[in-house]
């Protein structure tokens, strides 16, 4: 990211200003108009351009209709550069009045998600605004139809009210009924409150009031939205703990929706009664072998739905073949991602160890089984084997989602945390930060698996890597009997099937 602009065409809003002060004819015309036709009365209105530019962000084009016939009005932001090798997921957790003003900018691509409240606003027409702004015109648009929903949806009108009335509260609004004294007499009291009939107050002393925290997400294949972080400008928001940002590859799906691929009109491939198709090699769509996906009927663990669950068997260079399953509900949303190991198990324990010295090293593979545990020593990092599950992501992918869950788990329960421990809490945060942002380098990061299961990426493979040790251990007993490898015996297991049948052979002839 940069401070300023090099195309003179964009310049930052205050440079667009003070150039509207000097002589048009030196400085040039800042605002374009065209003549567009207005949708709501077919007459012809105003579009007014700007291309300007947005401090340590990207040169971007604002644009504003007008039809002077009807008085129609319609604001939106454009990004002016290219689409972005990869798409990116920002997550801001709003806790305080002043994240609330937070510049958002989001493109026409990005998905706006509050998992707190269920509520997801699609892509469509891109903004510049805060998180208070996007707030409010969410309320604003709920709140339309709403006297409507009351008489014909009055379940449907309740859960919308539900969640406008959480919004009301984060933005510090209560809604008085119309027809009752703005004092609260008993009349206003009676009288049910909603958009239906009323208006809305500012609350006293909004700007100590106290909400639930929430986190806001910010899903933009494209690359091209941004939301502001507080701290240094040199640590790009690593000294932010609130704030997040995770680059990722676009699948083929964004790429069709981007425009970036064509849509293959192939016919669809044959599948039997398991499979699920997958990419075929005799199209062009893939350059390996075995890249069916498999589909299983079952029941959701949530709803009792019936659901499908996907799974595809992968092989990693160097390393064997493990298969990734996947479980979507369409009823409920409920979601299950697993990895799994292909091989049979191994006689010996694996530690990995890699030594994280720079950026680089945080776009490494790296494969994390159910049973592994994770640890980095120099930010007291230390995950027991079984948590998080089984992973397949980077090493920056995989720490993003340790802090993840630590920030909801443990500083997004409000009042009810120790201010003492939340603060120490904050500190090992802040250490986490740094190292997904690889700014704590050098540190270690320990990968310990009894069943051998976990890898981590060598860029150099087949040639050895000097930052990344292997080291094969022999199981202990304990091991061995929580993964329940005590029990299993796979040779002459024949005689104690036979010896049980006598046993029990015996014990009917007694009776």
């Amino acid at each position: 990211m940069t401070t300023h602009s090099k195309d003179p065409h964009f310049r930052s809003i205050g440079e667009q200003v003070e150039a509207q002060g000097h002589d048009q004819e030196e400085s040039g015309k800042p605002i374009e108009e065209i003549e567009s036709l207005c949708l709501e009365c077919g007459k012809d209105g105003v579009t007014r351009l700007l291309p300007t530019f947005i401090p340590y962000f990207k040169e971007v084009i604002v644009m504003s209709f007008s039809c002077p016939h009807c008085g129609n009005r319609n604001s939106e932001i454009q990004s002016a550069g290219e689409i972005q090798p990869k798409g990116c997921l920002y997550t801001i957790h709003v806790t305080t009045k002043s994240d609330l003003n937070r510049q958002l900018i989001k493109s026409e691509h990005c998905t706006l998600s509050i998992p707190e409240l269920e509520l997801q606003i699609p892509a469509k027409r891109g903004q510049i605004t805060t998180i208070e702004g996007v707030l409010t015109d969410t309320v604003r648009d709920l709140e339309l139809d709403q006297p409507l929903r009351k008489h014909m949806q009055p379940e449907v009108y309740q859960k919308i009210e539900s969640i406008c009335d959480r919004l009301r509260e984060i933005l510090g609004e209560r809604v008085v009924p119309s027809g009752g004294d703005e004092n609260g007499d008993d009349q206003s009291k009676t009288q049910q409150a909603g958009p239906v009939g009323a208006r809305h107050e500012e609350i006293e002393d909004a700007e100590n009031r106290q909400f639930k925290p929430f986190k806001l997400c910010l899903d933009d294949p494209s690359g091209n939205s941004f939301v502001e972080y507080f701290g240094s400008i040199e640590s790009s928001g690593g000294s932010d703990n609130k704030w997040s940002k995770r680059d990722y590859p676009r699948n083929k799906e964004q790429n069709i929706a981007l425009g970036l691929v064509a849509d293959p009109d192939a016919p669809n491939k044959p599948a039997d009664a398991v499979g699920g198709g997958g990419f075929s090699k005799e199209l062009g769509e893939t350059e390996f072998e075995n890249e069916e996906v498999f589909e299983f009927e079952g029941t959701c663990s949530s709803c009792n739905a019936p659901i499908k669950t996907l799974m595809k068997t992968v092989n990693i260079p160097y390393f064997k073949d493990i298969v990734l399953m996947s479980t979507n509900c369409d009823r409920c949303g409920y979601r299950d991602n697993e990895v799994k190991s292909g091989a049979a198990i191994s006689p010996t324990g694996r530690k990995l160890t890699l030594k994280v010295t720079d950026s680089e090293d945080l776009s490494r593979d790296i494969l994390k089984s159910d049973t592994a545990g994770l640890e980095i020593p120099e930010i007291d990092l230390h995950l027991s084997p079984g948590t998080l599950g089984g992973r397949f992501t980077t090493l920056e992918g995989l720490l993003q989602t340790v802090y993840d869950e630590l920030y909801e788990k443990v500083l997004m329960r409000g009042d009810s945390a120790q201010q003492t421990d939340v603060s120490k809490f904050e500190g090992f945060l802040g250490k986490l930060k740094r190292a997904i942002s690889a700014d704590a380098c050098p540190y270690t990061v320990i990968l310990d698996d009894p069943l051998a299961n976990s890898y981590i990426q060598n860029p150099y493979a087949p040639d050895p890597d000097e930052q990344l040790t292997t080291e094969s251990y022999e199981r202990t007993f304990e091991q061995n009997e929580d993964l329940g490898l005590n029990d299993i015996k796979v040779e002459d297991y024949e005689s104690d099937v036979q010896s049980e049948e006598e046993k029990e052979k015996d014990t009917a002839d007694s009776l």
